[in-house]
């Protein structure tokens, strides 16, 4: 089978079961993601606008602003026959970075008004001709207008990749299982989705427990306690698997009164199994340690073991 003939999910970075991947991410940000208003829009204008803005600030701070810039002026026409000096006043009066992005931003609702008729174009090539739209905006603006984009890779996207299935730090490389993962036709939930991830789960910092991260099962970094990236050279909290899962256990026996081994193993590890390579003895030896520290005792109940708290 040639390269370009092999299945998708064939990466070796990738699990076997892709779908399950997809499946798994998809109906987590579905359940719960942060409102922006621009997540509540197809509008390609309205889109861009917000992409230009959120490129050097926060996004909790874009918000007004965006509601602003688009009350004032609410479509590439009204840009267009803007005087820039006002465009770029607004841009200053309210912190949104280099002033050329204001300038740029201007001069690409005068392109869409005069070279598209006021249409904006769809693919993320034509999108890369408007003045101050690169790549990854002209595909940002494709995937949330039009869900006609390629898979978005950003800082964020690059972390995700890195921890959860151990991907080199090679730009090909992010791109090649990026694209893999994407569901074909679905890029404007995916891309969402894969940057909430990063966004709220996969921080520089992980909240891998605390935003109910849906790759937990699979991942990487979770699995090892390493939770280094290509822009996190330095290891947060724990060094090590033992010490991340220790500290699970205590705040789980911290919930509870007692757990037996079979009802902890899972609220420790997603893929614990009794029998398993993460079983009940991998879970036996990190209760040892912890007993030993005084932290943790055990007992036998109706022939289960029953952990608690000392």
């Amino acid at each position: 089978m040639s390269e370009a003939d092999e299945p998708v999910g064939a990466d070796d970075s990738l699990p076997e079961d892709v779908e399950a991947v997809r499946r798994a991410l998809v109906e987590w940000y579905e359940a719960d993601h942060r409102e922006f208003p621009w997540r509540r829009t197809e509008d390609p204008y309205e889109i861009l606008v917000s992409e230009v803005m959120s490129q050097q600030t926060q996004l909790s701070r874009v918000v007004a602003a965006w509601e602003a810039f688009l009350e004032r002026w609410p479509t590439t026409a009204d840009l267009a026959a803007a005087d820039r000096a006002d465009v770029v006043g607004f841009w200053s009066d309210h912190s949104l970075g280099y002033n050329n992005r204001a300038k740029y931003l201007h001069e690409a609702a005068g392109q869409i008004e005069d070279e598209f008729g006021g249409e904006f174009p769809r693919e993320p090539d034509e999108l890369s001709e408007l003045m101050g739209v690169g790549p990854y905006t002209a595909n940002a603006v494709a995937s949330f207008a039009f869900n006609n984009g390629d898979a978005v890779v950003d800082t964020n996207v690059k972390r995700v990749l890195y921890r959860a299935f151990d991907v080199p730090d090679d730009d090909d490389a992010f791109e090649r299982v990026a694209a893999d993962l994407m569901p074909e036709g679905e890029s404007r939930v995916w891309n969402n989705a894969i940057m909430e991830l990063g966004g709220v789960a996969c921080e520089k910092t992980p909240e891998c427990d605390g935003a109910a991260c849906p790759w937990r099962e699979w991942c990487h970094a979770y699995e090892t306690g390493d939770f280094t990236a290509p822009d996190v050279p330095t290891q947060p909290a724990f060094e090590g698997s033992r010490r991340q899962f220790r500290g699970r256990i205590v705040r789980t026996l911290g919930e509870h009164d007692e757990l037996a081994l079979d009802e902890l193993g899972p609220r420790i590890r997603v893929d614990y199994a009794p029998e398993g390579e993460y079983g009940r003895e991998w879970l036996q030896g990190l209760l040892s340690d912890l007993a030993d520290d005084g932290i943790v005792r055990t007992s036998e109940s109706d022939g289960e073991v029953v952990v608690r708290l000392r």
